[in-house]
């Protein structure tokens, strides 16, 4: 069974279901959830899904060591970005070579990079009248979301869709389709 890690910066929501879709699984499980910061609701949703949890600050990140000493130790076998706000160190790039994921809520190449994550990109593709959007899932690169793309969603906007209106399409496709993927990559490489 492969032993996932999910690195998180905030709420948890894709952890959650990811977390949930996995249950029972024969193939894979979350095992981890690795967050860079002490408050977020991540971690009140680890504990109740019974999922081991830590707390790893950017200072952390910065020892190899230490960083790849907590993965082994938990066997892990495959790393997925949910809403994780730092720059992946390039240790972790090498020694999980196309073991990472991320999620973006935009259509890459668009609205990509460093500043664009959450309701910025939602707010970005409003002001720039798009007929639509969608997530991107990709491998993770030493290039802010510059990786290879596994697979994009899209969605239909209408002209008066608000932020908040993107952000609740770009979510369900989130919901429906980031756990299949993960899903399906990790039963491609065993």
């Amino acid at each position: 069974m492969k032993r996932i890690a999910v690195f998180v910066s905030g709420n948890g929501t894709n952890f959650e279901n990811i977390t949930q879709f996995l249950a029972g699984n024969q193939c894979a499980e979350v095992a981890l959830l690795v967050s860079n910061k002490a408050d977020a609701f991540a971690l009140k949703r680890a504990e109740r899904l019974g999922v081991e949890s830590v707390v790893w600050t950017k200072a952390d990140f910065a020892d190899e060591q230490r960083t790849m000493q907590l993965l082994r130790e938990r066997n892990i076998d495959f790393i997925v970005l949910a809403g994780f706000l730092l720059m992946v160190p390039s240790y972790l790039i090498r020694h999980f070579n196309r073991l990472i994921v991320n999620i973006h809520p935009s259509l890459l190449p668009k609205y990509g990079g460093k500043g664009m994550y959450g309701n910025h990109v939602h707010e970005a593709v409003k002001a720039a009248g798009e007929s639509e959007t969608g997530i991107t899932i990709h491998y993770v690169s030493d290039v802010c979301d510059g990786g290879d793309i596994i697979r994009q969603e899209k969605t239909r906007l209408s002209p008066s869709d608000t932020p908040d209106d993107i952000a609740t399409k770009v979510h369900a496709l989130e919901k429906e389709y980031f756990p299949k993927t993960i899903l399906e990559l990790l039963k491609n490489k065993e």
